[in-house]
């Protein structure tokens, strides 16, 4: 157990650990060793970048399961994204759908959930939306150029939220004007950085919900795409 916290590659790792484990672990050790023990579980986590930092600030909230897979080598962290389109047919359009399928160019998870021992932190969402070449082809449907919301009027008055297992992450009634970065030189097109990032466990309902207070002038071609970009647990 001493070596797998000394030879760990995350910072933060006493939460990953846990205060039992830890105390356990240095009942015996000599002093060198003990110096060493804890002058890596002291290390500050903003020696991380990005999402990656913010993950490591949540290890205390993971699954046991899944910190025990991140110990043994089982999963790791890693860059992520998980993504979904879907056509504009109503006011209220869902990205995830417990009947959805993964497919590459429409998204990339099943069942609107995270398989087993994933575990994902929201850090960023990308909004985006665009037209389909030809409506009946599905090759179309996945080769389409999506671009900010500010191109459709009534999509960028609207309004969006997002829930994991029931729970808020983005509180209902959002405007999707938050995604209108067309002239912010500093963020990606269509990109919003969360100020608080919240965890997605494994097997948890995804909802992300888009409302509508119009149709007027949306192609009945258009689509939207939405990105939950952050930091996630993977083989």
């Amino acid at each position: 157990m001493t070596d797998e916290i000394l030879n760990a590659e995350y910072n933060n790792v006493g939460e990953l650990f846990g205060i039992g484990e830890l105390e356990k672990a240095t009942r015996s050790m000599s002093p060198v060793k003990k110096a060493m023990f804890i002058n890596k579980i002291a290390r500050n986590v903003n020696t991380s970048r990005r999402s990656r930092a913010e993950m490591e600030k949540f290890f205390k909230q993971l699954p046991k399961h899944v910190k025990g897979e991140l110990l043994k080598g089982g999963v790791r962290l890693a860059d992520f994204t998980i993504y979904s389109t879907k056509l504009i047919t109503s006011k209220t359009i869902k990205l995830f759908e417990p009947q959805d399928d993964k497919e590459v160019g429409v998204r990339n998870i099943s069942n609107a959930k995270l398989p087993k021992n994933m575990v994902f932190l929201v850090s960023g969402i990308y909004l985006l939306t665009g037209k389909s070449a030809d409506l009946n082809d599905p090759e179309a449907n996945k080769a389409i150029n999506f671009r900010s919301v500010s191109s459709i009027p009534a999509l960028c008055n609207g309004e969006f939220s997002l829930k994991a297992n029931k729970k808020q992450i983005i509180p209902e009634n959002q405007s999707i004007r938050r995604f209108a970065t067309d002239n912010d030189q500093t963020v990606p097109v269509g990109y919003y950085k969360l100020d608080n990032p919240r965890l997605i466990r494994d097997e948890e309902l995804i909802e992300f919900t888009v409302e509508l207070g119009t149709m007027f002038n949306i192609p009945k071609e258009q689509f939207i795409y939405v990105g939950l970009d952050g930091t996630g647990t993977t083989p």
